[in-house]
């Protein structure tokens, strides 16, 4: 039979070549607010409403350090913002929070080291634009808050999109399985950066060997006076207040997540039993939400820390399209969004990864600490950085690859520079409106309208 893949990849690439006349690849580059734009602060607030009130503050506190945690902070707004400026109408599994602090090294089942996305909370099936813009954008900001010079903040907001179009086009040369098996191996994600981000890249990789149950054990838990292994609070970013008492009930919402987990993978899990259970901060845009740690030990002594994180729906829901509610028996589960997002997106994913639904809260499970570790981006050099914002362009083209439509998304983009400086536009502009938007959130808490809470 004859080989007809680089005809349909051919077929793709022309309908690629074609959207540009409908969406001009310039375009891209566009970002006016609109006349009738929210107040940033309203909306962001809006999400506090489901959100643990205690910890309300501590979400405004991260958010208010700098126009770069802020632009963690309010995937919610960018997305809303996104929604107005033009898209192709080729959708991916995108990662819908792609900044640089959400790409990190981490161990696959093989105890490999992998570069890739690692955060999926926000993932739904949108466009790609989507993700670039907010990945040039954060390379921008970041830049900005490190202090380096302007040409080197554009070359880093450049650095992400053009990696992303050079390495889309790679994969859209492959074949299905060989872009399915494609990764980023952490000797891979050296040799792509270079010298200038060599040695924080290389801090990174080494913490990540070492960051496992086991290692976390004596700075996570203490012993009681009965001898049992108890998590250590450190209040509010982990406490054990009001979890005590809900200790059945986390125990069953463990029980029940093994039926998402694969046959051989529950075996696993079954040697191990729940011992301690405590409330964690995390992140600063997830900050507020339920997410709980538990400490498992196995027949034989062996830790194992899980991660129970509520799932919300994604923020870019609401920036797309609205679709029918779905009946009570066709609930969504959101957390079961994440993990098949994460699934699809990512080289290889955590085996403990998994879901479960407790009484209309969603929730997503996976291993708390396991050979993994982000890079610190403000130890980074001008050229460094841009280096790493090469890299995360190369890891995020890769993630939509794995969606199918890499050479339609390719065709669009083509083999010029045309839509790298677009996006370097367009992240420069939206640079400056986080820094406007971070500039109305600290005037809120000043002036007493929003109460935060510095230092955790």
């Amino acid at each position: 039979m004859a080989d007809d893949s680089g005809d349909e990849r051919e077929s793709e690439r022309r309908a690629g070549r074609a959207l540009r006349r409908s969406v001009p690849r310039t375009s891209q580059g566009t970002w006016e607010p609109p006349p009738h734009r929210p107040d940033p602060v309203a909306l962001l607030d809006a999400q506090n409403a489901t959100r643990l009130p205690d910890l309300v503050p501590v979400r405004w506190g991260r958010m208010l350090e700098s126009p770069f945690a802020f632009l963690r902070g309010s995937a919610a707004l960018m997305a809303a913002d996104l929604a107005g400026t033009p898209v192709t109408g080729v959708m991916v599994q995108v990662c819908g929070d792609a900044h640089l602090s959400n790409f990190g090294v981490f161990a696959s089942p093989e105890r490999n080291l992998l570069f890739d996305v690692n955060d999926f909370d926000e993932t739904t099936t949108g466009p790609w634009e989507w993700d670039l813009k907010r990945l040039a954008t954060s390379a921008v900001v970041a830049a900005r808050v490190a202090g380096l010079s302007p040409q080197e903040q554009s070359d880093a907001g450049r650095s992400a999109a053009s990696s992303y179009r050079t390495r889309l086009e790679e994969y859209a040369a492959l074949g299905v399985l060989d872009t399915w098996y494609a990764k980023v191996d952490a000797d891979a994600a050296l040799g792509a950066i270079g010298t200038k981000s060599a040695t924080p890249a290389k801090r990174t990789i080494a913490r990540a060997r070492r960051a496992t149950s086991e290692s976390s054990l004596p700075k996570l838990t203490e012993l009681t006076a009965q001898g049992q292994r108890r998590i250590v609070d450190h209040p509010p970013v982990v406490s054990h207040v009001g979890v005590d008492a809900h200790d059945s009930v986390l125990r069953q919402l463990l029980h029940r997540y093994r039926s998402s987990l694969e046959d051989e993978r529950r075996v696993l899990l079954d040697r191990f039993d729940v011992v301690d259970f405590a409330l964690k901060v995390v992140g600063v845009g997830s900050v507020g939400t339920r997410c709980f740690i538990a400490l498992l030990v196995s027949d034989l002594g062996d830790p194992l820390f899980l991660q129970v994180k509520e799932a919300e729906p994604s923020v870019l829901a609401a920036a797309l399209a609205p679709a029918p509610a779905p009946s009570a028996a066709r609930r969504t589960s959101q957390g079961r969004r994440v993990v098949e997002g994460q699934r699809l997106m990512q080289a290889a994913s955590d085996i403990f990864l998994g879901w479960v639904d407790s009484d209309g809260v969603d929730y997503y499970v996976r291993q708390l600490r396991d050979m993994k570790g982000t890079v610190d981006i403000s130890a980074l050099t001008g050229a460094g950085f841009v280096e790493y914002a090469r890299l995360c362009g190369w890891a995020l083209a890769r993630a939509h690859a794995r969606s199918g439509t890499a050479a339609r998304v390719a065709g669009y983009a083509g083999t010029s520079g045309t839509l790298d400086e677009a996006i370097t536009r367009f992240a420069l502009a939206y640079a400056d409106q986080t820094e406007r938007d971070h500039a109305l959130l600290t005037e809120a808490v000043h002036s007493g309208r929003i109460k935060a809470s510095t230092g955790v």
